[in-house]
């Protein structure tokens, strides 16, 4: 199994793995979702950090319930087992046992080529600073999302931060989250995905950057005429400005998160495998020249008929007024994400972006597709007129 370098990054899926636990040797951690889950890993209650976090942790547990937030502990070290050095506090609160290390190497907190073994004996003998227990265990705390993304990542330090301002710290980060909407009936609704936390607030501000460097260009929209796909414009119709991003960085920064934060999403909802990745641009709907997109679909002509699914990842959300999705064949309902989040969905769905009626709308929106349909889309190339 390969190691993990680094630990898990906002946005990311964490791994479902399975671990032990008191009450079963095959505890499967994707069971905690639905719920916001804190997962530290602590090495071992018997190394005296660990022991004081755990001890935090528990000092805390009005805070830990299993309706709203749940706790795991992650230990690697068979006798906090064998000797009954953390116990669950159920509802809410579970150790859970990593022996092998598997979870530890997917979650980054152990390196190759260390063994729990290895690290538990380095932790016992001398701790590095960092984080870094001699370079093989990186003891931390992750806020995950209902879904199991990251919020965000703490390391524990050995040296610097108390436990107490540890557990602290992650609390903070918990009770900044939303609310856990109570039960309700459900009312129709587009089948489509609103992922936040996928760009970081730098990489919205460089990408909106980029686009006032160089201005953008009017942007139209494909349509078939006599068998053949073309470029047309129609201000009542779509009203947008697009740059198209050269910067070969800029470009990788995007691709990374949107394979890392999307694709294990788009392939559990939809159980499709994106591998490929259409036009990297920013695009802008202002509102002094009544930007918006009426209803469309993408797909609908021989250039286009590889998209399978649209992401319109919004970059400053709250700046601007109007300027929403809209799923007419799904009722009224509007959309939008958080700044940096993504609303994800089919290409066949008709789509509309409502007028924005003060400030800028700034949008990242690729297309995503497989293997099968970029066989589709170099098979219709023959179609598609050069702008």
């Amino acid at each position: 199994m390969a190691a993990r370098e680094t630990l898990l990054t906002m946005g990311e899926p964490a791994p479902w793995v399975v671990l032990g636990s008191r009450q079963r040797p095959d505890f499967k951690l994707d069971t905690l979702a639905g719920r916001y889950v804190v997962v530290t890993f602590f090495l071992s209650a018997a190394w005296p950090m660990g022991r004081r976090i755990v001890d935090a942790f528990m000092a805390a547990r009005a805070r830990f319930d299993d309706d709203l937030v749940a706790w795991a502990g992650v230990s690697i070290d068979p006798d906090d087992d064998r000797q009954h050095r953390v116990l669950e506090a159920l509802p809410g609160m579970r150790p859970l046992w990593d022996f092998d290390g598997a979870a530890s190497l997917l979650y980054g907190a152990l390196r190759s080529p260390a063994t729990p073994a290895t690290a538990l004996a380095a932790a016992m003998q001398a701790t590095g600073r960092g984080g870094g227990l001699a370079g093989q265990y990186y003891p931390h705390t992750l806020v995950l999302d209902r879904q199991l993304r990251v919020v965000e990542a703490f390391p524990i330090q050995e040296l610097g931060e108390t436990p107490e301002r540890h557990v602290a710290r992650v609390l903070e980060a918990v009770e900044r989250l939303p609310p856990v909407d109570p039960p309700q009936v459900a009312s129709v609704q587009a089948p489509v995905l609103v992922l936040p936390r996928v760009f970081e607030p730098d990489l919205c501000r460089r990408l909106i950057a980029y686009y006032e460097e160089r201005g953008g260009h009017e942007s139209g929209f494909m349509r078939e005429r006599d068998g053949m796909t073309v470029s047309v414009t129609d201000y009542s119709h779509k009203q947008r400005r697009d740059q198209d991003i050269d910067d070969p960085r800029l470009r990788h920064s995007c691709m990374v998160r949107i394979h890392d934060r999307i694709l294990t999403e788009l392939q559990r909802a939809y159980q499709f495998r994106a591998t490929r990745i259409e036009r990297y641009i920013v695009a802008c709907y202002e509102a002094a020249t009544g930007g918006h997109f009426r209803p469309h679909r993408d797909n609908t002509t021989k250039g286009t008929a590889h998209r399978r699914f649209a992401v319109s990842l919004h970059l400053n959300s709250g700046e601007y007024e109007g300027g929403y999705l809209r799923f007419p064949e799904y009722g009224n309902r509007l959309y939008i994400a958080p700044p940096g989040g993504a609303v994800v969905f089919s290409c066949s769905l008709m789509h509309e972006a409502t007028p924005v009626t003060r400030g800028r709308r700034y949008m990242f929106l690729p297309f995503l597709y497989d293997d099968a349909a970029a066989a589709i889309r170099q098979e219709n190339a023959k179609y598609v007129v050069a702008q």
